[in-house]
């Protein structure tokens, strides 16, 4: 991933078996990342995107930990916390409320 980690911009990897994250961070450039129906289940390899400078637009359904949370109903709330430059979750747009709005 070194070898085009300054330049890519957009990876479509659904549908890999993908578990772990490792090495995602050299991705500089990535704005889009598509990523469905693959095998993450936990926080701790979903907060790895959050070291993604440039990426806005993240499709993760059929992931276990999506499944589980949206399941829940808080999967748009969890996953954008903890990845707060998101503008596009799961062909949805993040619409981000101004907390100061609200008090």
């Amino acid at each position: 991933m070194e070898a085009v980690g300054d330049t890519l911009e957009e990876l479509w990897i659904s549908y890999n078996f993908i578990e772990k994250l490792k090495g995602i961070h050299v991705m500089k450039k990535l704005k889009i990342l598509y990523m469905s129906n693959n095998l993450v289940k936990d926080w701790a390899e979903f907060v790895k995107l959050a070291d993604l400078p440039c990426l806005e637009d993240l499709v993760f359904v059929g992931n276990p930990l999506e499944e589980k949370h949206s399941a829940e109903n808080n999967w748009i709330e969890e996953a954008t916390k903890r990845v707060p430059k998101l503008k596009k979750l799961d062909g949805t747009p993040v619409i981000k409320e101004d907390e100061e709005e609200e008090n």
